[in-house]
């Protein structure tokens, strides 16, 4: 084989596509039973589940619609998720129907003037997150909308998170419910694992297949390597763990056609342990009689978990630094994906970043 390709997710899909259609042969392993990684989408009761959480497809580069678009045709589903806080409903992101729900105000010249009276004055610059959010929407909308969630999200208090995880909050001054800024967006028609199985065509997939027991026995099955597992456990941790949040998923089937009426709803109460419930159906506007549900659940991250969020602090940052300097030193590998760059990437840079690596090769 020219290439092993660790990982039948987004960034080892598009780079198998990429290479092979340059006439390379690719062998494509994943120790999961099943290809697209996090993206994975299986059909129960008719409606095409996402598995791993929600996954709602946005971006503003032209070029990656378009290349998604060669695998898929997409709906034109808008996220507007909406939140709850101790049974008060809000719409988000931080917009005029916010606003209202919060004080009774119509216009953006009346929020304006509640929310600069609520900000409060925190040392420059903020010490931590708690500070960092206090200062740019002020009491309500932190205490409502932001500390509960944010704090079961990561696993502390908002005091003890550092500021950068929040540098901006957009407020929106229109009524606008639509939670992405880009011109492109939505959700490929019969979910992603389609996709990804046609962006892995003419590749040879194996899976339930571990890397580290399977390099053992065939060193020497490729030229390349293209690892998008986490780089700490590549270098076999050699400087110590990566720091991760992983998340627990419990999904249910309802003998009802309609259960919260959109997509996602946010439950930003500390008390509520679920950070999250999603409707499966709404993705592509399903009509089915039964419904499709899944709470989301932040869980502390260890060995044997699947690790979600790098948590980028200060620490790990340093940490990560060590290990691509190992990893810059290794011409026959490619690190790449939210494990192999120690990165939370949403969907489309993802797929930039797979293309632009792939494009990098020398073939």
């Amino acid at each position: 084989m020219d290439y092993l390709i660790v990982g039948a997710g987004l960034f080892g899909a598009v780079f198998a596509h990429s290479v092979r259609e340059r006439g390379k042969f690719c062998l494509v392993i994943d120790k999961r039973p099943h290809i697209a990684g996090n993206v994975y989408t299986q059909t129960i009761d008719g409606v095409n589940t996402h598995k791993y959480g929600a996954h709602i497809f946005h971006t503003g580069d032209k070029a990656v619609w378009d290349y998604v678009n060669r695998f898929a045709e997409f709906n034109n589903f808008v996220n507007s998720p909406l939140a709850i806080y101790r049974g008060e409903l809000f719409n988000l992101p931080f917009n005029m129907n916010t606003f209202n729900r919060l004080w009774g105000v119509k216009t953006p010249a009346e929020a304006k003037a509640i929310i600069e009276k609520q900000r409060v004055d925190t040392p420059e610059p903020p010490r931590n997150l708690e500070e960092q959010a206090l200062a740019l929407v002020g009491s309500d909308i932190y205490e409502k909308l932001i500390k509960g969630y944010t704090e079961k999200q990561w696993g502390k208090p908002c005091a003890e998170l550092p500021a950068f995880i929040i540098k901006r909050l957009p407020l929106r001054w229109t009524f606008d419910n639509n939670y992405f800024n880009d011109p492109y967006q939505g959700i490929p028609i019969g979910g992603y694992t389609p996709l990804v199985e046609r962006m892995l065509d003419g590749c040879e997939v194996r899976l339930n297949v571990d890397y580290f027991d399977f390099i053992k026995k065939n060193k020497k099955i490729a030229d390349r390597i293209v690892f998008s597992g986490a780089i700490d456990e590549f270098f076999g941790y050699e400087f110590g763990e990566l720091e991760y949040r992983s998340l627990r998923f419990e999904t249910e089937t309802l003998d009802i056609d309609n259960y919260q009426g959109v997509a996602v709803v946010n439950y930003t109460d500390k008390e509520t342990p679920w950070t999250r419930v999603i409707e499966h159906k709404r993705f592509e506007f399903g009509e089915q009689a039964s419904t499709v549900i899944t709470r989301e659940y932040p869980a502390e991250w260890r060995r044997g978990l699947e690790p979600y969020y790098p948590v980028n602090d200060e620490r790990n940052n340093v940490l990560y630094q060590k290990y691509k300097a190992l990893a810059d030193e290794r011409d026959d590998v490619v690190f790449g994906g939210r494990l192999g760059r120690y990165a939370y990437h949403d969907m489309d840079k993802i797929i930039a970043s797979a293309l632009k690596a792939a494009a990098e090769e020398e073939l």
